[in-house]
């Protein structure tokens, strides 16, 4: 029997995935033929020829990326009972809940992340919770002080049963009969948990409904009365505090609302985050960090015990930074921005080279640019030599937690541009991930049974393509920045195939360009009675229909393969279509009017939603629309499809020219393009949420006629 000492915590196994290159290859080389045949024959064809020429040259240049990205997958497998025998004390890890909107994320979605939380199997003395409430929202401060309460009851009932899914409201949705047991003594604890939490629901959404908790602001709530969400005071509250130092207690729990005041940027999430880690460093100063969105709860209790596999290996010390979700065969995935563990080193700007010699003077030089407090440059030496000496009792932290929570403090410091979460993007996720990458550290992908996270999807047109808009503008921004991957890798130690990879995600809002392009060719075709696509005695012809078939059944094969149906298939294959043609157009104007020096890029938080399955299961198909501009791009691409199909019917062509007009093939097109739109279709005649509004309607209307116009005057001209 091999000693359980000299056995890895984790193995790094790759996934076999011969056919899907083969598949990649081909659709790569029909692509590159394609271009080839049109470029050889450009001077025989007119403008939409040379158009559709420059949109496939896009397309071909993304697939490259594409396959150079997945090219090689693997997959870490981790032990987490070895991580229980072979390390005497594990180390502390802080844990980060990042909420904005009290009204967009209602407070009883983050209540149930941080009960998951203060739930996961890992000695509780070891774990501290920071919330950050950047809307200095009295109820959540509230609802967090209400559900400290239920968690000394929740904890220890986890445990003691080993209940599984951790988060109150996704466990009491369940049959009780299948988690823990069905003895007398469990199903009376049940109840009493159920029962407890049920109250614990009611008093929170009590207090929601009556915008305020159900006291006046007065003696703990003082600090909220006369506060503003975008000019208020620093305020932090330790609501629970483990003075016991027990291994089976309650973790710290930790309430933080930032200064903001109007004349000072506050930078959004990676803002807050920033502060957090410094709060954190004054108080417990964990080597190691987790963040969460405040809608994304614990989904493995064990998780924090995986990714120690991961990041307590001899091996990692000295390459993995942070573990995350996203590409896993080069230079490690992207960070996501929640479900992330971190070491707090490597936030502090530690490379990997100097991880085992960090002298005085390099600790020096890092901490020069680290502000005034002199109790965060302690903690940070501290933390940059991988020792840990925090204070034994939280609140006398309190004093200089106040002061690096300013909204002052960072002026002449490195916090946000060499140290911490980096500003500059509304993605500041994929920015600060990319200068980790930039330093030379690998990122590690942790995917435990069952997954470690699961969060709240978008659950309506709107939150979705602003959620799309919001991502597509930050990824852009870091593309035209001075932190872009080419820059990374010749200045830095980002891997080529890393710096493709970055390139294939950060230039999402660059291909709305073509693809808005290739979506108007067939319209503009059938109208002018010209063509884009080769004819049928052509044999460029079959490469296209080959290109076609052939995408959409690997495609739809990868969702198989995983178990999802065809309708997920087809539903993603049209909000690609829409998200791309909309959100993402919007979001590449967006960095365009701010390279432009005539409006700055916003941060829009999104609406969260907690709901049962069986709501989403009554509104599955359904897209709901509002007033919002994202979606006049898609209204008026299908207004004019639907027109171009009418004038193909009713033959309003002029005549062709040369003999050869347009065909089948972009009559498949503009059907294909109706077809991805068809949600689009049914909110013409919607009502209510479920039906676009006449004004956008009206807009769309005007613009479909305009196109429409410029078509036919190119056959008059």
């Amino acid at each position: 029997m091999a000693n359980p000492i000299s056995l890895p915590l984790y193995e790094k196994i790759p996934r076999k995935n011969t056919l899907q290159r083969a598949f990649d290859i081909l659709i790569f080389f029909l692509l590159l033929s394609l271009l080839i045949y049109r470029f050889l024959f450009l001077n025989n064809h007119g403008l939409t020829w040379l158009l559709a020429f420059l949109c496939e040259s896009c397309f071909t240049f993304t697939w490259f990326l594409t396959i150079s990205t997945k090219w090689n997958p693997v997959f870490n497998k981790t032990y987490p009972d070895r991580v229980l025998q072979r390390v005497p004390e594990l180390p502390s890890v802080d844990m980060f809940v990042t909420t904005a909107d009290a009204v967009l994320e209602p407070p009883i979605i983050t209540v149930n992340t941080v009960l998951s939380l203060l739930a996961v199997d890992y000695p509780t003395h070891k774990l501290a919770c920071y919330v950050s409430d950047d809307g200095c929202s009295p109820l959540t401060y509230y609802s967090l002080v209400e559900a400290s309460k239920f968690a000394k009851l929740w904890v220890p009932f986890c445990k003691k049963y080993n209940i599984h899914v951790r988060a109150p409201f996704r466990y009491f949705s369940n049959n009780p009969l299948t988690f823990g047991g069905s003895s007398m003594e469990f199903q009376q604890e049940w109840n009493r948990m159920k029962d407890e939490y049920d109250r614990l629901d009611c008093k929170i959404e009590d207090a929601v409904q009556n915008s305020l908790p159900p006291c006046d602001l007065t003696g703990d709530f003082l600090e909220f009365s006369n506060v503003k969400r975008k000019n208020h005071p620093t305020i932090i509250k330790v609501i629970w505090e483990n003075k016991t130092d027990l291994p089976d207690g309650l973790p710290h729990l930790v309430y933080i609302s930032r200064e903001k005041r109007l004349q000072h940027p506050h930078h959004y999430k990676a803002g807050a985050m920033n502060v957090l880690t410094r709060v954190s460093g004054l108080m417990t100063n964990a080597p190691y960090m987790l963040n969460v969105d405040c809608d994304m709860f614990v989904n493995n209790p064990k998780v924090a015990l995986h990714a120690m596999c991961l990041l307590l290996d001899p091996k990692s010390e000295k390459e993995i930074a942070i573990l995350g979700h996203g590409i896993a065969g080069i230079q490690g995935p992207f960070y996501g921005g929640t479900g992330c563990f971190h070491r707090r080193k490597v936030i502090y700007s530690l490379s990997p080279d100097n991880v085992d010699s960090v002298n005085e003077k390099l600790a020096e030089d890092i901490l020069s640019k680290f502000g005034s407090s002199k109790e965060l440059i302690k903690s940070a030496a501290y933390a940059l030599k991988g020792k840990t000496d925090p204070p034994t009792n939280l609140r006398n932290s309190i004093q200089a937690a106040y002061l690096v929570s300013g909204s002052s403090y960072e002026y002449g410091t490195s916090w946000g541009t060499k140290v911490g979460w980096r500003y500059g993007s509304t993605t500041e996720d994929v920015h600060t991930g990319l200068m980790i990458h930039k330093r030379g550290w690998r990122s590690a992908l942790c995917t435990p049974e069952p997954p470690a996270f699961l969060g709240c999807a978008p659950s309506g047109g709107p939150t979705t393509v602003t959620q799309q808009k919001r991502w597509a503008t930050g990824l852009l921004e870091i593309l035209f920045s001075k932190s872009c991957p080419i820059f990374a890798t010749i200045f830095g130690e980002l891997q080529f195939r890393q710096c493709l990879a970055y390139t294939w995600v950060l230039s999402w809002g660059l291909r709305s360009i073509p693809e808005l392009c290739y979506a108007a060719l067939p319209a503009y075709c059938i109208i002018t009675n010209t063509y884009f696509l080769p004819k049928v005695q052509e044999p460029a012809l079959y490469v296209l229909v080959s290109i076609f078939v052939l995408y959409n059944f690997y495609t739809l094969s990868e969702y198989l393969q995983t178990r999802q149906s065809v309708r997920a298939w087809w539903n993603n294959q049209r909000m690609s279509r829409i998200n791309t043609t909309s959100a993402w157009l919007f979001g590449f104007l967006s960095v365009i009017l701010k390279l432009l020096g005539i409006s700055e890029t916003v941060f829009e938080v999104t609406q969260k939603d907690q709901s049962s399955d069986d709501v989403n299961n009554a509104e599955a198909g359904r897209f709901t629309f509002n007033e919002s501009p994202l979606f006049l791009p898609a209204t008026t691409i299908l207004l004019v499809h639907l027109t171009t199909l009418v004038v193909s019917l009713l033959k309003l062509q002029p005549p062709a020219q040369d003999g050869y007009g347009s065909g089948l093939g972009e009559i498949f097109c503009s059907v294909y393009l109706v077809l991805c739109y068809w949600p689009f279709l049914k909110g013409l005649f919607g009502k209510g949420r479920h039906g676009i509004p006449l004004s956008t309607i009206c807009k769309s209307v005007a613009l479909a006629l305009i196109f429409v116009h410029l078509c036919r005057r190119t056959t008059m001209g």
